[in-house]
């Protein structure tokens, strides 16, 4: 009945791209589409398996029985198997069927390029070939204004799987059920941005998605791959951008998927210090391989093109640009100049973020980097790896090592919540409290802070109030915002219930307003990447674990003032110098009530003396509660500069300025 016809997609062009690795729609070839042929409609399927000795589709269309319907290999020498299944269309289950030329060994493949996959611990392919009319038009003709360094960038980092689930069933929310609460509540919460974990297939729920095995699919568990165009498309509608975790760095080893694909090493290196990643027990993809590179920077492409994504967050850069990662002396090999940077790896990350910001210019790439690997977030032609931002994995490590500390002690770690300000601008940063902080033991965030009761949340809200006041942009997992108490669990949904205490209410009342601020104050996101916006003015008071600093724009009006009290001590007469011969407004105080804060108010409002303090000319005298966190902001006119005093005329008669006051 299903007889294969040769047919091809691939002209010779796309093969010397693809050979090349410079083909980077790759998804429009290969896979499986539903394809007309001479009038007859069936699909068209083709496959890369150069060690092949012949390949098969097999699938409940034939009973998963080799033999009956083999594709053909092309000419060229490109390792491309191919051909058309008359009568077979979308919804159908197949793998491939792969006789190796290594021995003659057999094994059944999932398709690298499904677009759509049997829910696990099922691993066929599905074809899927189903159109989607997208109503996100206004979004992504203004999207260039949301994504970039000088613009609010406001992340909620979650995990599809636990975000909400239903109560009865423990089941997560689909992606369309998603998409009928998700986008208003981050609208409501005035986030710019989710970062979803990543949704691609992948058959271990434990991996939380970064061990994939169908990169061009969506996972089935939560529904279509229509089904998550519309999350997305509602979520553009609502205004939020939409960023994914993109994982290039290893696949892991399952049967069915990439490794050992036709009975070689395909897709991993062939050598173990190159191609498995000793702490995650993974493979890594072979960089050195042009089609190699080409399938993975079409897959990128494959998110923006298809489903409108507006940024990926590159997991493990570290793992794919160091040789030595994880590896002990002779587990690894320098390169070619003696170095231990893996050059494939750094030119594919190149490649990529050159390919991205070529297509998509609107969009934005951001890399999970922990190490001090030079110029992240550079331009590659001028050296760098071209990505739009990096994590500032060290500045995230020092404040919470910071903030589990004792406040009686806090004096003697000072220099570990001001050193960030020594590097903040060696790369466009990202400030991250992600989901790796509130795993394994680490506790979440509430739970590290040090006291109990309203000191234990006075901490976290000034733990919030300093990264929205650091320069960068802020990215928050789930659950922060609204105080969570337990760490994080995959199989289990965010603490909503904790909302009917007014203490969490107010971390999520906090996180909220902290938000507006963020985005309606522009000196709290504009020159986040130029020195001058940020300004110490008291970086040295350890005493009293004590600091002030100055947030500015272009504007000199917008500038903020920000005090943080890391102290249960309220310190009063305290005297900060300020530039601005003007009135300080108290815009937001961590001790607010409507916070579940203390009710200590501190200085609402200050009148600048001419008394210098701090390198200023003028300064103000302030009382500062306890374990808190303010912002001020310069309010009414500018003083107008003094008129310089002008020379008397020497000419006979009356000097124009005399008898006048200056």
């Amino acid at each position: 009945m299903h007889n294969v016809v040769s047919h091809s997609l691939f002209t010779d062009f796309d093969i010397d791209l693809f050979k090349s690795g410079k083909h980077f729609r790759l998804y429009h070839k290969f896979g499986a589409h539903p394809v007309t042929v001479d009038g007859v409609e069936g699909t068209y399927f083709a496959v890369y398996a150069p060690a092949a000795a012949a390949v098969e589709v097999i699938g409940d269309f034939n009973g998963w029985t080799p033999g009956t319907h083999k594709l053909y290999v092309r000419w060229d020498g490109s390792g491309i198997w191919e051909g058309f299944i008359p009568g077979l269309g979308n919804e159908a289950i197949y793998k491939y069927h792969i006789t190796s030329t290594n021995q003659g060994m057999t094994m059944q493949k999932s398709d690298p390029y499904a677009f759509h996959c049997e829910t696990p611990p099922k691993t066929a392919s599905v074809i899927w070939d189903k159109e989607y009319t997208w109503q996100d038009g206004e979004w992504m003709q203004a999207r260039h204004a949301k994504n970039g360094i000088e613009v609010p960038m406001s992340v909620y980092e979650m995990h599809v799987g636990s975000w909400r689930r239903h109560l009865d069933e423990n089941l997560p929310y689909t992606y369309r059920e998603l998409a009928e609460v998700l986008p208003g509540y981050l609208r409501e919460m005035e986030f710019t941005h989710v970062e979803f974990m990543p949704i691609m297939e992948h058959p271990y729920d434990p991996s939380w998605g970064y061990q994939v095995t169908g990169y061009f699919a969506p996972s089935s568990r939560f529904g279509t791959p229509e089904d998550f165009k519309y999350l997305v498309d509602k979520l553009h509608q609502a205004g939020i951008g939409v960023i994914l975790d993109w994982v290039p760095s290893h696949f892991p080893a399952d049967g069915h998927a990439l490794g050992n694909f036709d009975g070689s090493c395909v897709y991993e290196h062939p050598d173990r210090r190159k191609g498995y990643h000793p702490d995650w027990k993974s493979l890594i993809f072979n960089f050195e391989r042009n089609e190699v590179r080409a399938f993975l920077i079409s897959n990128a492409l494959y998110w923006l093109d298809e489903f409108h994504i507006d940024g990926l967050r590159v997991d493990a850069v570290a793992s794919m640009v160091y040789l030595d990662y994880s590896r002990e002396d002779g587990e690894w090999e320098p390169n070619e100049y003696g170095g231990k940077e893996y050059l494939a790896a750094i030119s594919f990350l190149k490649e990529f973020n050159e390919t991205v910001y070529g297509n998509y210019p609107d969009t934005i790439t951001i890399a999970e980097e922990s190490t001090a690997f030079p110029g992240v977030s550079k331009p590659t032609f001028a050296g760098g790896l071209g990505f739009g931002m990096k994590w500032m994995m060290g500045w995230m490590h020092d404040t919470l090592n910071y903030f589990k500390i004792d406040p009686l002690y806090r004096k003697y770690h000072h220099h570990s919540i001001t050193f960030s300000m020594i590097y903040a601008y060696s790369e466009n940063y990202m400030l991250p409290f992600s989901h790796d902080e509130v795993v394994y033991g680490k506790g979440s965030l509430l739970s590290r802070m040090p006291g109990d009761g309203p000191l234990q949340f006075a901490h976290l809200r000034v733990l919030l109030s300093y990264m929205y006041a650091h320069p960068g942009a802020k990215l928050l997992f789930m659950g922060g915002e609204i105080g969570q108490r337990n760490e994080w669990d995959f199989r289990s949904s965010i603490e909503w219930h904790l909302l009917q205490y007014e203490s969490h209410e107010g971390v999520q009342i906090c996180t909220r307003t902290l938000n507006h601020l963020y985005r309606t104050e522009p000196a709290l996101h504009r020159k986040c990447t130029d020195p001058e916006g940020f300004e110490w003015l008291n970086i040295d008071d350890w005493q009293n674990s004590v600091m002030c600093f100055l947030r500015k724009s272009e504007n000199p009006e917008d500038t903020i003032l920000v005090v943080l009290n890391f102290t249960p001590v309220e310190r009063t007469d305290y005297k900060v110098g300020v530039p601005l011969s003007a009135k300080w407004k108290q815009v937001y105080n961590s001790q607010d009530p409507a916070y579940w804060g203390m009710g200590q108010t501190g200085s609402t409002e200050m009148v600048v003396q001419d008394v210098p303090s701090h390198g200023k000319d003028q300064s103000v005298e302030i009382v500062i509660p306890p374990i808190s966190a303010i912002y001020y902001k310069h309010e009414g006119p500018l003083p107008r500069k003094k008129a310089k005093r002008k020379t008397p005329s020497k000419k006979k008669g009356k000097s124009r300025t005399k008898g006048k006051k200056e």
